[in-house]
């Protein structure tokens, strides 16, 4: 009897262990019965994920904000270059599939549009803003690698990213359209489209679980970094910037200059008066002072 209650509890201790999502280390199977299930933690209705597949960058980013708030930070914030998560993480509102919604407010009354890979696109404004859907279809990754222990091969390099996006974030192949190589910058400049219309392939779900490969730590459970396989050599990363381009243009304006632009104008403006005012009195000086000279002069000639 005491053997079969072991067995059992052996056998709970090790399906609980096989139990896990092979896409997210952050997912939680710690109480999932068989079969396996995971979620995610802020998932108050326990909606299961499929751990075949990445994750959506709306819900992966909500995530993160719950684990922030919770003392569970990973690493800094997001790059804050170009066009890219220009504003840091915030706490997204995404639909009942996972995507962003086109309006986000990050729980305050300041609001604004976002493409489908959750970046602003628009100014801030109120929570009437009205915002319309916009696709990213082309990102481009600007890729900085390790130095190489052999010269890489350039005309090999798209074939490799290609079949690595594919791989190991299941991006459809050929989607990688073209690539141009730095190697003295070792910098591997990556265009990734699909066409206009396309609703299947989700360009943000590659470029989250990417820019975490590079910049932080690994989302997939393995915990393995992104390796691009270049003619036997492995190349590793160290830095990427990602600019997203979407099928219908961004709305920004110069309504709302922001404080610090803001600051910037009031200088220059406060340093133009002041030279303005130091030139006038600088006059009004030697105005005075000629005016002194030609009484002097007088005084001369009279006497």
């Amino acid at each position: 009897m005491k053997s079969a209650v072991l067995l059992l509890v052996v056998f709970a201790v090790g399906a609980s262990a096989q139990c896990s999502c092979k896409t997210l280390d952050w997912a939680d199977c710690s109480n999932s019965s068989p079969p396996c299930s995971c979620f995610l933690p802020f998932d108050s209705s326990k909606k299961p994920l499929d751990c075949e597949k990445l994750v959506p960058k709306c819900l992966l980013m909500k995530e993160e904000m719950q684990r922030r708030m919770r003392g569970k930070r990973l690493g800094g914030k997001p790059v804050e270059t170009a066009i890219v998560d220009n504003d840091g993480i915030y706490d997204p509102d995404c639909d009942a599939t996972g995507q962003f919604r086109t309006k986000q407010c990050n729980n305050t009354e300041v609001c604004w549009c976002v493409n489908s890979a959750g970046v602003r696109r628009s100014d801030k404004g109120d929570k009437g803003i009205e915002c319309e859907q916009a696709e990213t279809y082309w990102v481009r990754l600007d890729l900085t690698h390790t130095p190489p222990t052999s010269p890489i091969d350039s005309t090999k390099i798209k074939a490799a990213i290609d079949t690595a996006l594919q791989q190991r974030y299941q991006l459809e192949k050929g989607l990688v359209k073209d690539v141009q190589y730095d190697e003295n910058a070792n910098l591997m400049v990556v265009d990734v489209k699909k066409d206009i219309g396309d609703r299947v392939q989700d360009l943000s779900r590659m470029t989250y679980y990417l820019m975490k490969d590079v910049k932080e730590s690994p989302l997939f459970r393995s915990k393995s970094k992104l390796q691009v396989n270049i003619d036997g050599q492995n190349v590793t990363f160290k830095d990427v910037v990602i600019y997203y381009v979407d099928e219908k243009a961004p709305t920004f304006t110069m309504k709302r200059v922001t404080g610090g632009i803001i600051a910037v104008i009031v200088v220059v403006i406060l340093v133009l008066i002041g030279g303005l005012l130091i030139l006038y009195f600088i006059r009004k000086r030697e105005e005075a002072m000629y005016s002194k000279g030609q009484e002097r002069q007088m005084d001369n000639v009279q006497n």
